[in-house]
């Protein structure tokens, strides 16, 4: 028999997901994010129920290539670029795009024959992570317009802090740098990310880049997904494979963090951090037994985790557990663990089992 730990993967959701992007940014272009494995909801399935997007953004080269050799024609975005010369020959070959971000790419596009890629060429604008400084970008858009015969240009910008409602100063701080920066520049923009699609409608530009928010997650710590309208696309589930009963007193898990204060029923799933479930969520974490909703019990294991059976009717071995999805929300988990959504969805284990629907 297999192992019960399985993530379903609701393809409709997909879609619905991406209608309530292009209801946001009904002027824009939108190039899905569907970098680390599509946020761990599996590439191909997840392109092809994305397919009206227009077009794709990722950081893997293996995987755009074969989006490629899958049929895909839309644009199809690398958003660390090339890391070499030698990949450059591919980037032409597949007709893949690429963000150029540093000097070093510049150069090797200066000193190879490959000069005929789509580019996005990335600002740093306050986030300090990829993008030339203000400063450097009239020079390098000199050497660009010199010197290579690129098929077009896009400029760009990742905002640091669109999801923070405190931090609303610091998008308007950015866009004004990125405006400010390429101003009499007549190239097609890309700047929203998800939050800043759903709560900065003057980011919107040619292309907006939504990521979580296809997947059914909220980008805010402050508004729950349904809320806006999106889909849970992942739900992972298990099964029940023990049951144990405890007394007053006793204590459930490694370290024994969690200790009963009555007679208790609870129940051992076949899931654990080894799974993608995080570690350090904690006592009271919401889990769904038989549609109902009950409570995660001490330190979640490798293989296993403890829930709260003392309530819940009509449980007994192999009882459908609802780890996230719907009615337990991959965000509120995450909220327990003191982590995001992005990471939990990112961080599904190979071992686990996906089932597109």
């Amino acid at each position: 028999m297999p192992r019960p730990t399985k993530a379903s993967i609701n393809l409709s959701a997909l879609t619905h997901n991406l209608t309530v992007v292009r209801e946001y940014v009904p002027r824009s272009r939108i190039m899905a994010v569907i970098k680390a494995d599509a946020y761990g909801h599996g590439l191909l399935p997840t392109a092809n129920a994305l397919k009206a997007a227009d077009g794709f953004a990722l950081l893997e080269l293996d995987a755009a290539i074969s989006l490629r050799e899958s049929g895909f024609q839309q644009p199809i975005l690398l958003l660390e670029g090339f890391f070499s010369t030698q990949e450059l020959a591919l980037f032409e070959q597949y007709q893949l795009s690429a963000v150029i971000h540093h000097s070093e790419q510049l150069m090797m596009m200066l000193d190879s024959k490959h000069h005929t890629l789509d580019l996005f060429l990335k600002i740093n604008t306050g986030m300090n992570r990829l993008g030339f400084a203000p400063e450097q970008f009239p020079a390098v858009m000199s050497k660009l317009k010199e010197n290579i015969s690129t098929n077009t240009i896009t400029l760009m910008t990742h905002f640091a802090c669109a999801d923070q409602p405190s931090q609303k100063e610091s998008v308007i701080q950015q866009l004004q740098c990125f405006e400010v920066t390429t101003r009499g520049q007549n190239y097609s923009r890309s700047l929203a990310n998800s939050a800043a699609i759903i709560r900065y409608p003057s980011t919107y530009a040619d292309w907006v880049r939504p990521g979580i928010m296809l997947y059914g997650a909220s980008p805010f710590a402050d508004q729950n997904a349904s809320s806006l309208n999106l889909r849970p696309v992942m739900t992972l589930s298990s099964k029940i494979i023990a049951i144990q009963h405890i007394k007053s007193g006793d204590r459930v898990g490694y370290h024994g963090l969690f200790q009963a204060d009555r007679p208790m029923r609870i129940g051992i799933v076949a899931c654990g951090y080894a799974d993608g479930y995080p570690r350090h969520a904690t006592t009271d974490t919401p889990v769904l037994v038989n549609n109902q909703r009950s409570r995660l019990l001490g330190r979640v294991s490798m293989d296993m985790l403890a829930i709260d059976l003392t309530d819940i009717e009509n449980t007994e071995l192999n009882s459908p557990v609802i780890l996230w999805g719907k009615d337990v929300s991959v965000d509120e988990v995450a909220h327990h663990a003191g982590t995001t959504s992005y990471e939990l969805l990112c961080a599904l284990a190979p071992r686990v089992e996906k089932i597109a629907y």
